[in-house]
């Protein structure tokens, strides 16, 4: 059995999910600490856009709600909306980004995050997917 939060390895072709973040049903991630959110695109979405080639955010103090649009990405196979997992303000941006879209393939978790948003409502929380939750819902989509 695998272990939990791996749908294998990135080698075999399948994406990491980490257990101690929350997913939505867009494939966005939530990392949750003292009230405040870091977001970013899971594996697997970087894994279907393919090779990441613009990427527009918000700027700090912008507020974003959950489920709405908050930026776009574009890849070599297509152009989305980036929607929120949670609503509030959103207290930092990774502008590192801009001169280095790869993380957003090589590091998604790690420093292809994209912003900080202070939560207005914590409980939304609630409404996302735990790790396992997120790879029945990924199975399901392929």
């Amino acid at each position: 059995m695998r272990e939990r939060g791996k749908r294998g390895s990135r080698e075999e072709g399948i994406v990491e999910v980490p257990r101690e973040l929350y997913y939505s049903r867009d494939h966005q991630w939530a990392r949750v600490a003292a009230g405040r959110a870091t977001v970013g695109i899971t594996d697997y979405a970087q894994g279907q856009l393919g090779d990441v080639v613009y990427l527009e955010l918000p700027v700090e103090g912008d507020r974003v709600e959950a489920g709405k649009n908050f930026g776009v990405i574009e890849s070599v196979k297509a152009v989305s909306d980036l929607l929120a997992p949670v609503s509030g303000k959103v207290v930092e941006v990774n502008h590192e980004l801009t001169d280095h879209l790869e993380w957003i393939n090589q590091d998604p978790y790690g420093k292809g995050w994209m912003i900080v948003v202070a939560m207005e409502a914590p409980a939304e929380i609630e409404g996302l997917l735990d790790d396992i939750a997120y790879l029945r819902l990924i199975s399901e989509q392929e």
